[in-house]
């Protein structure tokens, strides 16, 4: 390791990786750190369950905002298979249980479905007008996110006003409930403003808008997509495309301090031969803002806070349904539980009050029926299936008194909330470990911040921010710029941040390569 590089990363999740391989081919000596064992982040696979040979992606989980541009730059060697279903959503109604099913594309049985839980094909005709103009809206966002920021006036002019004034003006909930009459119709609308961010669908800050806009324009299609090989394959073909164009990945290094003076750096850490540290031109953030303050010595850095209940499960097979439904087609998609808008709402307001809601919404995945290849072909072929479960509302502060005894009742609402959909007991249908425990592992925000060092376990590493700055001076800006001119934010908590993207890896890298 040499005693000078020209940009050191500090933190080897996905968007260092980003930053380090479009730096490093460019020339430049760079040097990324990681305290964990492995390059990553919280985009690993693992095998979870002990002498199971499933490899599940155990925190991040989706790929929709990695640009297809970026693959193509990195020349990456990833497959990204699109699920046969968008969405399942199990509801009773007036004593009879019913299936809404979206298919990807739409057909005939999206709308026969529509038909059968609302009784006509108003709602449809909303939905389809709806995600129509949301597809337009899409469409022109997406490009900008790989360019400089633009000003909000430049961004409304490429679409439809009335629109932007929707998405964009007014809280969420209001466009919501002024497109949409039925409950459940709505809460699958009004799910992507609120997975990860902890926040009303009227809140006036417009979190929920945010989320929501970054939820449906990945590549222009909104699409979220399996990785083959789970998300361990992704940030493994970043990591060896970053080592290909010469960058140096140092693991079990955690980095202590920052310094920083506008021309020069230098970075402190701790590793297996003691504290060491380097000079460079550039230092790259890919930790959290809140982090980041902290190895720079300034305090009073606000700790975000994460809002959400991951659960990991393998299957010995798929449960039946009392729709009847194949659930292998049900389970294909996005499967919705109890996200009805107004028990969105309820378990919002419970949380708010700091109470575990009673009936918690979350939605669930089931990977293997994509991409089998996570299971073992012994798994395979005796049925075995993977299932990941996202507890809505479920906030850092609902488990601080007590974060193992909440995450057991929390668990065991948000899986009673599934059952009560299944027409047989979950439990005959989860596999066991080699010690014959029940294969289920749950992770609240305290355990994301301890196994992967997200603060508050926040998954976006802070809130969303909009794709675009309303100060025209900082137009033509990257949106990864800090207070010190050589110190760059390239993570999550760069202004177009959030999952699994590459958007500040890239935006920080094209930051130093076009000044």
């Amino acid at each position: 390791m040499k005693d000078f590089y020209d940009v050191v990363i500090v933190g080897g999740g996905h968007n260092g990786l980003v930053a380090a391989t479009y730096l490093a081919q460019s020339g430049l000596s760079t040097l990324i750190l990681e305290q964990q064992a492995h390059t990553g982040g919280a985009a690993v696979s693992e095998r979870v369950f002990r002498g199971v040979d499933a490899r599940l992606s155990r925190y991040s989980y989706l790929v929709s905002l990695l640009p297809d541009k970026v693959v193509a730059d990195l020349g990456l060697s990833l497959d990204l298979r699109s699920r046969a279903v968008a969405s399942y959503t199990p509801v009773r109604r007036s004593g009879r249980d019913v299936g809404l099913m979206v298919e990807r594309p739409e057909g005939a049985v999206t709308r026969e479905s529509f038909q059968a839980l609302t009784g006509g094909d108003a709602e449809y005709a909303a939905w389809a007008d709806f995600y129509g103009s949301v597809s337009s809206l899409a469409e022109a966002v997406a490009p900008t996110l790989l360019e400089p920021l633009q000003t909000a006036a430049d961004m409304r002019a490429r679409v439809d006003g009335a629109l932007w004034d929707e998405l964009v003006e007014r809280p969420l909930g209001e466009t919501i409930e002024r497109r949409f009459t039925d409950d459940t119709v709505r809460g699958v609308v009004a799910t992507d403003g609120v997975i990860g961010t902890f926040a009303g669908l009227h809140d006036k800050s417009l979190i929920q808008n945010r989320c929501f806009l970054y939820h449906l324009i990945g590549n222009g299609t909104g699409e979220w997509r399996v990785p083959v090989g789970g998300m361990g394959a992704v940030t493994d073909a970043l990591a060896a495309a970053a080592r290909r164009a010469g960058a140096v990945l140092v693991t079990n290094s955690a980095v202590t301090a920052v310094e920083v003076d506008g021309v020069r750096g230098s970075v402190t850490w701790l590793g297996g031969d003691g504290e060491r540290s380097v000079d460079c031109s550039w230092v790259l953030s890919n930790v959290a803002p809140s982090t980041l303050a902290a190895l720079r010595g300034q305090s009073g850095a606000e700790k975000p806070e994460g809002s959400q209940l991951k659960i990991n499960l393998l299957l010995r097979r798929l449960p039946a349904l009392k729709t009847g439904d194949d659930p292998a087609r049900a389970f294909a998609g996005t499967f919705h539980i109890d996200e009805d808008y107004s028990q969105l709402e309820t378990a919002y307001q419970s949380a708010l009050r700091g109470e575990l809601p009673a009936v918690p919404p979350s939605e669930v995945y089931c990977h293997s029926l994509t991409d089998p290849t996570i299971l073992s072909p012994e798994l395979i072929a005796s049925g075995h299936q993977t299932l990941t479960v996202f507890g809505v509302h479920f906030p850092a502060r609902l488990f601080a008194s007590d974060n193992d005894s909440v995450r057991t009742e929390a668990t065991r609402r948000v899986l009673a909330g599934l059952e009560s959909y299944l027409a047989e007991p979950l439990e005959d249908c989860i596999a066991r470990d080699a010690d014959g425990n029940l294969c289920i592992e749950a992770k609240t925000p305290y355990d994301i911040e301890a196994s992967v060092g997200m603060p508050g376990g926040h998954i976006f590493h802070g809130d969303l921010q909009w794709p675009w700055v309303t100060d025209p001076s900082e137009a033509g800006r990257w949106g990864t710029e800090t207070d010190v001119a050589n110190l760059l934010i390239c993570g999550s908590g760069a202004r177009r941040g959030g999952a699994v993207s590459g958007l500040g890896g890239h935006n920080a890298a094209m930051t130093i390569l076009t000044r």
